[in-house]
């Protein structure tokens, strides 16, 4: 970031004070960029702001209640299908647009530097370190042989019966995607709204 100070004063003060003068503004605007991409807790504590992705996550994951220290209560498991009209039935009675997350969205709580890897238990505390799902469409790009018994058995025309079946899931103990996850699993769900 470059020193906006006018030449008169740039001429009078010394070079070792335009140095630190240079130092201190750049210090202040790389606390400013760490303070936008940390994630904090609400004012209430029952949501994590991510300001850089502009979302407010759940603190604690469908089951469980924010009760002003942890979270508390026990991890619903819920298939896809349970989990999108979960999705649906709080935006209604909150009026606010939650949803599943992204593959993306979702890895990126994972701190895979730790040892062993996991999310924020400060954060999230009482996070299941199992398979979470995610809203990432499952699309099946493998080249189908149409000709073949099996597809023609089928009575397919090319298209996979298989990927309608599966969705995309992030285990929460190493930061793992897969998106070949039957949706009849049972899954611990977070969900994510818009920043407020």
């Amino acid at each position: 970031m470059p020193l906006s100070l006018p030449m008169s004063w740039r001429r009078s003060l010394p070079p070792l004070a335009l140095l630190t003068l240079a130092c201190a503004t750049q210090a202040q605007a790389a606390d400013a960029a760490a303070s936008l991409t940390a994630l904090h807790a609400s004012d209430d504590g029952s949501l994590v702001i991510d300001p850089r992705a502009r979302v407010a996550w759940a603190r604690c994951v469908e089951g469980m209640r924010w009760n002003g220290r942890t979270c508390a209560g026990v991890a619903r498991q819920l298939t896809y299908g349970e989990a999108q009209a979960l999705v649906r039935q709080r935006g209604q009675a909150d009026g606010v647009r939650w949803r599943l997350p992204r593959v993306n969205e979702l890895r990126r709580l994972v701190d895979r530097k730790a040892e062993p890897p996991t999310v924020d238990t400060q954060l999230f505390p009482g996070a299941p370190r199992d398979w979470h799902w995610t809203g990432t469409a499952s699309v099946n790009t493998s080249a189908v042989n149409p000709y073949a018994y099996g597809t023609v058995q089928r009575g397919g025309a090319g298209e996979s019966g298989v990927s309608a079946q599966q969705a995309w899931a992030v285990d929460m103990a190493s930061g793992e995607a897969r998106g070949d996850v039957g949706r009849g699993s049972r899954l611990p769900v977070r969900l994510l709204r818009p920043a407020p």
